[in-house]
């Protein structure tokens, strides 16, 4: 039985521009995972790696052809929490799984990507926000310094996850609130403003 021909999607970009189609990976039934690009064996610790550095891919049944690229990006998940790398909420876990199944379950979905685009953009301008008041991350923070920021961001994660108290099941409201995006990203600006302070403020005691 021949391959089946794989779905071309873009994969991202070389450094000059030109798109990279994503790497094309092969499960087979011993669960094994075969790297079409580099012709090896691979583990999903290296699919991780992958995701991590901004490579895309697809990993379809080496027997059927289908796309299974869905679950093995959640297998990947539970293995990194199962090392400790705990990143989703115990609650939010539950919310999650009481959509299964229910009305909407077909709205959660996209509420979830965007809501993770919006945090994604907002850590990109904290970052960005604090490179142009103290020049170097590295050469400036201590590390207490280091840590309390730590903090921040895991808190400014549990308000990104807490957009999501609109859809709790068995709640009145079928949607939420036209404003409610809006407050919080305006919440999170307030954060990002409030950090600049503080660390414009320790950067002129230090001079």
């Amino acid at each position: 039985m021949a391959d089946p021909a794989p779905k071309v999607t873009d994969g991202g970009t070389t450094p000059g521009g030109a798109q990279v189609p994503p790497v094309v990976v092969k499960k087979y039934a011993n669960r094994r995972l075969y790297n079409t690009e580099s012709s090896s064996y691979i583990t999903l610790e290296n699919l991780a790696e992958m995701v991590r550095a901004g490579r895309d891919f697809v990993v379809y049944d080496a027997k059927t052809g289908d796309d299974i690229t869905r679950g093995v990006l959640t297998q990947i998940i539970v293995e990194e929490e199962g090392k400790g790398h705990n990143l989703l909420p115990t609650n939010f876990l539950r919310q999650l799984i009481g959509f299964y199944g229910g009305a909407m379950q077909g709205v959660v979905p996209g509420y979830l990507d965007q809501a993770m685009k919006a945090f994604t953009q907002h850590q990109e301008q904290m970052q960005a926000a604090m490179k142009r008041t103290v020049g170097s991350m590295s050469s400036l923070f201590p590390f207490g310094n280091i840590e309390e920021i730590g903090r921040q961001n895991m808190a400014m994660i549990d308000r990104a996850w807490s957009m999501f108290t609109p859809f709790k099941p068995g709640s009145d409201a079928g949607t939420p609130p036209p404003d409610e995006m809006g407050r919080e990203t305006a919440e999170l600006r307030a954060e990002v403003e409030r950090l600049r302070r503080e660390l414009a403020a320790k950067d002129g005691k230090k001079g």
